[in-house]
């Protein structure tokens, strides 16, 4: 039994695809191969939703070592199993675990830098796994994610374009964002309805400070892309119209504007405005 079939998997151990968990298991070699050629070599990874391993096999041969963490319990013995040898080698652990609550850190502790995060990610987790990214943009040297190909166009949507949003805007702050190929539907078991694409984020050498006044600008800013800054900031905000105005005034941004004009750079100026 071939171990790049996922159905074939799942049907010797009597399971099925769990729709709640949004499993759509990546089912060509070559791509996932190519997905794992954007590791560096010798890298140290934290794989993020292993499912059935069919991006484990070739993160082996780039990562150093590879940590593997899987929620779904029914798959967990699977991975045991079809990695046998790599595990009692040391190069590969299982982690059950929710994806959301592990810490790269913690999982590499002791492990040689660099760091890489990657992972095949459900659609209905995504938003808060690329917040957790965020948050451990310090943490790592590359972070490679295989998403929703409409995710990856909000992720890398300049100023004054349909996708740009919130989202695009948090992620920026920290990373430096490229889509490196797209993967159509039918590479997948089962086959979603859209497309996919891999993400690489490449953590800024200077990153912006995701402060309060930052994350309440642009959330106020994109809660309300329709109206004017000048009146979806002030409520988001809790400052009063004057404190706006100066501020805006110091950091060259025109109240008038609407949210989805601004750079990133734009949002970290009136933010640190606001709290000079």
């Amino acid at each position: 039994m071939s171990e790049w079939n996922p159905k074939a998997q799942l049907q010797s151990r009597g399971l099925r695809p769990k729709k709640h968990f949004g499993q759509n298991f990546l089912a060509d070699e070559h791509l996932a191969q190519r997905i794992a050629d954007l590791v560096p070599h010798g890298a140290s990874v934290v794989e993020l939703g292993a499912g059935l391993g069919a991006l484990t096999r070739p993160l082996l041969t780039r990562a150093g070592l590879l940590v593997a963490v899987e929620r779904d319990r029914d798959l967990v013995p699977a991975l045991r199993e079809l990695f046998e040898v790599e595990i009692a080698e040391g190069r590969l652990r299982i982690e059950e675990a929710d994806a959301k609550a592990v810490s790269v850190s913690e999982l590499l502790l002791g492990a040689p830098r660099p760091y890489v995060l990657a992972g095949n990610l459900p659609y209905q987790i995504s938003g808060p796994l690329l917040e957790a990214a965020v948050q451990m943009a310090g943490e790592v040297e590359r972070v490679i994610f295989l998403l929703q190909l409409e995710v990856v166009d909000r992720l890398i949507a300049p100023p004054n374009s349909d996708h740009y949003g919130a989202l695009s805007v948090f992620v920026q702050a920290a990373f430096v964002v490229e889509r490196a190929l797209v993967i159509r539907r039918g590479a997948f078991y089962p086959q979603p309805e859209v497309d996919s694409a891999v993400v690489v984020l490449t953590p800024r050498a200077s990153r912006i400070a995701e402060t309060s006044a930052f994350r309440a600008l642009v959330k106020g800013a994109f809660g309300k892309r329709r109206k004017k800054l000048s009146n979806a900031w002030q409520g988001a905000c809790g400052r009063s119209r004057e404190e706006l105005t100066a501020a805006a005034d110091r950091a060259g941004i025109n109240l008038d504007a609407r949210g989805e004009t601004l750079s990133v750079a734009d949002f970290a100026r009136m933010a640190a405005e606001l709290e000079s």
